[in-house]
């Protein structure tokens, strides 16, 4: 009987407001053809931009995922405060003592660096199991613990409509949201975030990415051209490839001690397993063993 062809790798969607990052899931589902599809990190139903999507053998990869800064374009909106810190929220405060343009770049350009950040309740965020949102919506407000996170680079430009323009690059795990409703609260008049556009996270970035759009335009030919091989999600890790032999054990779940292939990674380190040609067939890690440091494969990628 003739194996099934199933799609494997990665693609970067731009996604569009009013769009889950569910709802994109459902959409790459059906159109390759697969269930097997899944996502790198969450983006709220009115943010839009760079979602990267795991197709096929690719979606093994999410939870050995190296964790990737992010880049985003946001509006924020000073003068209110909502019980979500953006726009689509219930207004809980309002201020018409905003605060010079020059003090509010002031402000913004404090939260650089490493900054202790309280996660939104309106978060996709698991606390004992459960969405914080999903407790959100049904009135239930639990405490969470502040989370150092780094804004790496933060500018804030103020706009004809009164927004002000912050582009951020920073760590995994930083809502922007709370940044700009912490920006309002450093100036006592309150903030909000009016709007989101993520434009890279990690390497990924929204030169290459599609809209859901245009991927359904596609003929099935098109849309696989479009996909990333799964290497790609692991481009920053260093690439080690194995001879023939030595590959082989490694198949079959041995460890491959690093003197023996010339090689000398810090115990931890996770790399690339690349056959002689190298090819890429499996992640990898660097462990102490009763003879040495060795490399043993940790997820298959070929099978």
């Amino acid at each position: 009987m003739e194996e099934k062809f199933e799609p494997c790798g990665v693609l970067v969607i731009d996604k569009p407001q009013g769009m889950t990052s569910h709802d994109v899931v459902g959409k790459v589902r059906r159109l390759y053809h697969t269930r097997k599809v899944g996502h790198t990190g969450t983006l709220d139903p009115m943010a839009t931009g760079v979602l990267v999507i795991l197709i096929g053998r690719a979606a093994k990869a999410a939870e050995y995922l190296t964790v990737h800064n992010k880049s985003y374009c946001a509006n924020m909106r000073l003068g209110m405060t909502t019980d979500t810190e953006d726009v689509t929220g219930q207004i809980l405060t309002t201020s018409a003592d905003i605060p010079a343009p020059d003090r509010v770049k002031e402000a913004a350009s404090s939260f650089a660096g490493e900054i202790l950040q309280v996660p939104p309740m309106y978060s996709a965020l698991k606390v004992n199991g459960q969405k914080l949102v999903d407790l959100a919506r049904r009135g239930i407000e639990i405490e969470r613990k502040a989370r150092p996170v780094t804004v790496h680079s933060i500018s804030c430009t103020p706009l004809e409509s009164g927004d002000y323009a912050l582009e951020v690059t920073c760590s995994a795990g930083t809502y922007i949201r709370t940044l700009c409703a912490d920006i309002g609260k450093a100036l006592g008049c309150g903030g909000v975030m009016a709007a989101l556009r993520r434009t890279h996270t990690g390497e990924f970035s929204l030169e290459e990415a599609v809209t859901p759009e245009d991927l359904e335009a596609m003929s099935d030919e098109q849309r696989l051209a479009l996909l990333r091989p799964v290497e790609s999600l692991f481009a920053d890790l260093p690439a080690v490839s194995l001879p023939a032999f030595y590959e082989k054990l490694c198949r079959n779940g041995c460890e491959i001690y690093q003197k023996k292939i010339g090689v000398d990674h810090k115990i931890g380190t996770r790399v690339r397993l690349c056959d002689a040609n190298g090819k890429f067939f499996a992640l990898g890690e660097v462990r102490e063993f009763e003879n040495g440091t060795a490399l043993r494969a940790i997820k298959h990628f070929d099978i």
